[in-house]
């Protein structure tokens, strides 16, 4: 009777660990069945480490890329191909951020049922949200810089023009080792991946902090001098404004302005607000880890921490997380979360998520300042029929380069609720040099 019950234990005992492994085994086939079938090894959907299966369209339906015959063909236009690359991808996966790895599984008709095997074996369509016509003019206007522009519509979230340059046609790849630094970080997505210093469109951040811990704000006077010295350091400006309201302030991009708010605020104040503005952290788009910003807590009274308040010392953002961040201020401090598909059918009509980011109270305070910028100091004629509020930056990097030149906003014009992102690496003068390619992508957008 002993010898049957120690059986009896010993099969439940078993049982029990049969269950256990078949349980691990489940949540394991459910949280990681996709990567799995979307392993390059896997020959049911990969050949010699090609995806050939699935085909990748634009929001407007136009084929960025199919399988055909187990190969991968791209779109007909070079101009397209080259501009779409990095929301795409390449035949070698290299870039991450790209469709073909990205969203792999979902091209291959991935399910928790029948895994990646379909009735004919040629995948699934994927809509991207991008428009290939909007992403060719901001490659072209880009002109071969390095760089990268982003507009979101920040009512749906949509992504509808991700372009990072370098750039290549993923049908002809170059020899890279002998083109020298012409394609240096190619397969990096710098509007997703990078993280550039932000130069003056950081004082928004500032500015935000500066309109909710400051009642007196709006009364004050700023005097500008054309520097200010901070113990035995020098802030520099561009030149001597002299007396100043906080919204002329901003116009004209005054450093002294912005660094004594800084000093004011604190380096504790400002770095909250780096990060629950969402700079510092990264984000996830559809899968898609953004890279995460920087802002380092100089030490209170210091130049350091005026350079920080003005978007230089160690500040560092990812142009996707700046983009996210002024579509709140479009979207009356709403954030609408990021998306890279289009989604079609019952999907498509789900709301996209969100979370208050800035009161409406602030967020209309800066909208109004943003547009005044445009008024004061960018010039309402170079940027004709666009209902233009903006911001630029000129992100001095050291080395004896020129600076980073940034250019942010959105519009309001009637069915064009985009936000936008330009960064011209090394490119000198915001409004000037970022400026003139916004304007061409988003004059394009509004003429469809």
């Amino acid at each position: 009777m002993k010898r049957v019950s120690n059986r009896a234990r010993a099969l439940l005992l078993l049982c029990a660990l049969v269950l256990v492994g078949l349980s691990f085994y489940i949540y394991k086939y459910t949280a990681n069945g996709k990567l799995w079938v979307s392993f390059p090894s896997n020959r049911t959907v990969y050949t010699d480490g090609e995806l050939t299966v699935g085909t990748v369209l634009d929001r407007n339906g136009g084929v960025l890329t199919e399988a055909d015959g187990g190969k991968r063909l791209y779109a007909d236009s070079a101009e397209v191909r080259k501009a779409t690359l990095h929301a795409v991808g390449d035949l070698g996966g290299n870039i991450g951020t790209g469709a073909l790895k990205a969203f792999a599984s979902r091209l291959m008709g991935y399910n928790i049922v029948s895994g990646a095997y379909t009735r004919r074996g040629e995948g699934r369509d994927l809509y991207l949200s991008i428009d290939a016509g909007l992403n060719t003019a901001a490659y072209k206007a880009l002109g071969g810089r390095k760089g990268t522009v982003g507009v979101m519509n920040y009512k749906t979230g949509e992504i509808i023009c991700m372009v990072s340059s370098p750039t290549f046609d993923p049908t002809d790849v170059p020899d890279f080792e002998k083109a020298g630094d012409q394609y240096e970080g190619v397969y990096l997505n710098r509007f997703l991946s990078s993280a550039y210093t932000p130069g003056s469109t950081f004082k928004l951040i500032t500015l935000a902090a500066a309109i909710e811990n400051m009642p007196d704000l709006y009364d004050r006077a700023f005097e500008c001098a054309g520097s200010l010295k901070i113990g035995g350091d020098i802030v520099n400006c561009t030149k001597k404004h002299g007396e100043l309201s906080i919204e002329d302030a901003l116009a004209v991009s005054c450093n002294s302005t912005f660094a004594q708010l800084a000093l004011e605020l604190g380096a504790d104040t400002l770095g909250r607000y780096a990060e629950n503005l969402g700079l510092t952290k990264s984000a996830d788009i559809e899968g898609i880890m953004t890279a995460a910003g920087n802002f380092e807590k100089a030490e209170d009274e210091t130049a350091d921490l005026a350079w920080s308040g003005i978007g230089q010392y160690n500040d560092t953002v990812c142009p996707a997380n700046m983009l996210r961040f002024i579509g709140a201020i479009a979207n009356g401090g709403d954030a609408v979360d990021m998306s890279l598909i289009h989604e079609r059918g019952l999907a498509g009509l789900m709301p996209p998520g969100s979370h208050r980011m800035l009161s409406r109270q602030t967020a209309d305070k800066i909208a109004t300042m943003m547009n005044y910028n445009v008024y004061k100091s960018y010039g309402e004629k170079n940027y004709a029929g666009l209902e233009l509020y903006a911001k630029s930056g000129t992100a001095e990097v050291g080395g004896g380069l020129q600076p980073h030149a940034w250019f942010v906003g959105y519009i309001t014009n009637k069915d064009a609720p985009l936000a936008f992102v330009v960064v011209v690496e090394n490119g000198g003068a915001g409004s000037k040099t970022a400026g003139a390619v916004a304007n061409a992508v988003l004059q394009a957008a509004v003429k469809g």
